[in-house]
C-alpha cells in the first residue's frame, strides 16, 4: 500500500464518510424515538428503557463482536454491522406496540457494536502510527458533523411523521453498508492489511491486559464516557433549566457550541497527537476537560456555562484521540476482543453515570453530582503522569 506524507490510506476516508451516514441517521431519530415511544401510551421511565436498552446491547455484545472480528475480518462485520441496524431501525418505524419498539430498538444495539468494533480495528490497522492521530480525527470529525446535521432534518421529519425518521435511518445505513462492501473489499486494503487476520498475529485479552498503557486507555475510555455522554447528557441539561433557569433553546445553543468547538479542535488535534505524543494530547484533553466541570459545578450566569461548554469541545477533541490512538500504537487494530473491551469501558460509563449520578443529584444536590464527576474524573490526571508514550515512529 503506498503511502504519501501529506495523503491517509482510502480506509480512512471511506470509514469517515461512513461515520458521518451512520451520524446522520442516528441524530434522525434522537428527537423522534422519545415521542415515538410515548405514542403507546408509556411513561417516563419505560421512554426510558427503551433509549437505554440500546446501550445495554451494545455493552453486552462487544466481546461477541470482537471475536466475529477476528474470525470473519473487519470488511464484513462492519457491513453486516450497518445493514442489522438498518434492519433493526426499519423495523422499529413499523412497530405496532411498545414492546415490539423495545426489542427491534435493543436489537440494533448488537448492530451497532459490530460496527463501531470492526471500524475502530480496520482504521487502527490501516495507519502507522505517526499519522493514526490524523486519521482517527478525521474519522471522528465524520461522526461530529454528521451528529450536528442529523437532529436538524430529523425534527423536520417528525413534524411529518414519527415513523419517517427511522425509514430514512434504514436508507442512510443500507447505503453505508453498500459502501462498505464496496470500497472495502480484500483487494483494496491491500496485501499488508489484509482482511482476515492469522491466529498468531492476534492480540488476546490476557496479554493486553498486561500493558499499563492499555490499562490506562481502559480507564480513559471509561471517564470520557463518564463525562462526556453520561454526566453531559444525563444531569447537565436539568441542571441548566432548573437552576440556572435557562430555556431549551440556550441549552441547545451550549451543546452546538460544544460540537462546533470540537470539530474544530480535531482539525489540529490529530496533527499536535502524531507531533508532540499521546501522552501530551491526554494531559492537555485531560486538564480542559476536568476544569469544564469544575466551572460547571460553580455556574451561575449564562457565560460559565458557554465557557465550560467550549472547554468540553476542545478537552473531548484531545481525549478521545489521545486514547483512541494509544490503542492504536499498541497494538495496530489486532485483536478484535482488544478494541471491543477498549470501547466497552466507555459504553459501560454511559449506562453507569446516569444513574450514578441522578440519584446523587435527587438525593443531595446537582453540585454534589458535579463535586464527584470532578474528583473521579481528577484520576485522569494521575494516569497522565504515569502515562508511557506509546508513539514510537517520527515524522
Amino acid at each position: 500500500m503506498k503511502f504519501t506524507k501529506n495523503l491517509l490510506p482510502k480506509e480512512v476516508y471511506v470509514l469517515s464518510v461512513v461515520g458521518f451516514f451512520v451520524a446522520v441517521g442516528y441524530g434522525l431519530i434522537v428527537p423522534a424515538l422519545p415521542l415515538f415511544a410515548q405514542t403507546f401510551g408509556v411513561r417516563n421511565t419505560a421512554i426510558g428503557l427503551i433509549v437505554s436498552s440500546f446501550a445495554f446491547t451494545r455493552f453486552g455484545s462487544g466481546l461477541i463482536t470482537g471475536r466475529m472480528v477476528d474470525r470473519f475480518g473487519e470488511r464484513m462485520v462492519l457491513g453486516f454491522g450497518l445493514f442489522f441496524v438498518a434492519l433493526s431501525s426499519l423495523a422499529c418505524g413499523l412497530a405496532h406496540n411498545y414492546l415490539q419498539l423495545l426489542i427491534f430498538r435493543a436489537a440494533g444495539g448488537l448492530g451497532s457494536s459490530m460496527f463501531s468494533v470492526s471500524a475502530g480495528a480496520l482504521l487502527m490497522r490501516s495507519v502507522p502510527d505517526n499519522h493514526l492521530g490524523r486519521a482517527q480525527s478525521l474519522y471522528n470529525g465524520g461522526f461530529l458533523i454528521g451528529g450536528m446535521a442529523g437532529p436538524a432534518f430529523g425534527g423536520l421529519l417528525s413534524a411529518i411523521s414519527l415513523r419517517a425518521p427511522f425509514f430514512v435511518y434504514a436508507i442512510t445505513l443500507t447505503l453505508s453498508s453498500i459502501t462498505a462492501f464496496t470500497f472495502l473489499h480484500e483487494k483494496r486494503l491491500g496485501k499488508s492489511i489484509k482482511n482476515d487476520q492469522e491466529k498468531r498475529e492476534r492480540v488476546l485479552i490476557k496479554d493486553a491486559l498486561k500493558l499499563f498503557p492499555y490499562r490506562a486507555a481502559l480507564m480513559y475510555s471509561f471517564l470520557s464516557g463518564f463525562v462526556l455522554i453520561g454526566m453531559r447528557n444525563s444531569i447537565l441539561p436539568t441542571f441548566l433549566k432548573n437552576s440556572l433557569h435557562e430555556s431549551t433553546s440556550v441549552i441547545g445553543y451550549g451543546f452546538t457550541l460544544t460540537a462546533v468547538v470540537q470539530a474544530i479542535s480535531l482539525i489540529y488535534v490529530g496533527r499536535i497527537s502524531d507531533k508532540q505524543g499521546r501522552r501530551f494530547v491526554l494531559f492537555i484533553g485531560s486538564s480542559l476537560v476536568l476544569a469544564a466541570i469544575m466551572a460547571i459545578a460553580v455556574a451561575t450566569a449564562t457565560w460559565t456555562f458557554m465557557l465550560a461548554m467550549a472547554l468540553f469541545g476542545i478537552g473531548g477533541a484531545f481525549l478521545g484521540t489521545g486514547h483512541a490512538n494509544v490503542v492504536g500504537d499498541l497494538f495496530g487494530g489486532k485483536g478484535g476482543q482488544v478494541v471491543a473491551t477498549w470501547q466497552m469501558a466507555g459504553d459501560g460509563a454511559a449506562i453507569i453515570a446516569p444513574l450514578m449520578l441522578g440519584a446523587i443529584a435527587d438525593h443531595v444536590s446537582d453540585q454534589s453530582a458535579f463535586v464527584v464527576t470532578a474528583v473521579i474524573f481528577a484520576s485522569a490526571i494521575a494516569l497522565t503522569l504515569r502515562m508511557p508514550e506509546t508513539r514510537r515512529a517520527r515524522n
